[in-house]
């Protein structure tokens, strides 16, 4: 099983995948800045990666002017989320299978978490993010989440949970061998290209220096 520790090149980020059946298999620590508190975010070993995907992009991208929702929850009410009952004020997909809930004062106030489930006894997967965890992060993990794009998967047994019948609808497709490296090759490659910043422009050519003359 792989264990993998990543760091930012200022070291002020920690990626950790640690596979344990008894434990969330990604986490990922921040150190604190001038202006926030450490912060932390968790995944669990099923958690789609398109959507731990879109929460990393957002972390690493360059762009830091690039808009974002300022509300996580916006992104799911445009796909018709709707408010969930209970004590943690939140979100649930349409066919009830994701909820994302904001924790109150009794719990960990401030905390998201995103908890997919196939019924009140069969959790698939679960995030979580502490107060700390900047809003645009959260909102691109939930941009993410709702994303109705079909996503690509090799073929396996139908009794895993994340291929059940009642929720999910399959296609198969033959794609040719070269496909699966062809495709790292360009995620890697649109990643590297969002750190490629344009020369400056060229400064205008100062005056002259000026000339010395010498008399005999």
């Amino acid at each position: 099983m792989p264990r993998v520790v990543l760091s930012s090149l200022n070291e002020t980020a920690v990626l950790r995948l640690e596979p344990d059946a008894d434990r969330r298999w990604w986490s990922l620590h921040h150190a604190a800045d001038r202006d926030r508190p450490a912060w932390y975010a968790s995944f669990g070993a099923r958690t789609p990666v398109e959507v731990i995907a879109g929460f990393m992009d957002a972390l690493t991208d360059p762009a830091s002017s690039r808009p974002a929702p300022s509300d996580p929850y916006e992104p799911l009410r445009q796909r018709a989320w709707s408010p969930t009952h209970g004590t943690a004020p939140g979100l649930v997909a349409p066919d009830g299978s994701v909820f994302v809930q904001r924790l109150g004062e009794e719990h960990d106030p401030g905390a998201w978490f995103v908890t997919a489930t196939l019924g009140p006894s069969r959790p698939v997967w679960q995030a979580r993010f502490d107060r700390h965890t900047p809003v645009h992060l959260i909102s691109a993990f939930t941009t993410a989440l709702a994303d109705p794009q079909p996503v690509l998967r090799t073929n396996g047994p139908l009794d895993l949970p994340t291929l059940d019948p009642k929720i999910i609808s399959r296609r198969f497709v033959d794609v040719p061998e070269a496909f699966v490296p062809a495709c790292i090759v360009d995620r890697v490659l649109l990643l590297a290209a969002r750190h490629d910043i344009p020369p400056a422009d060229p400064s205008p050519p100062g005056p002259p220096p000026p000339r010395t003359s010498r008399s005999r």
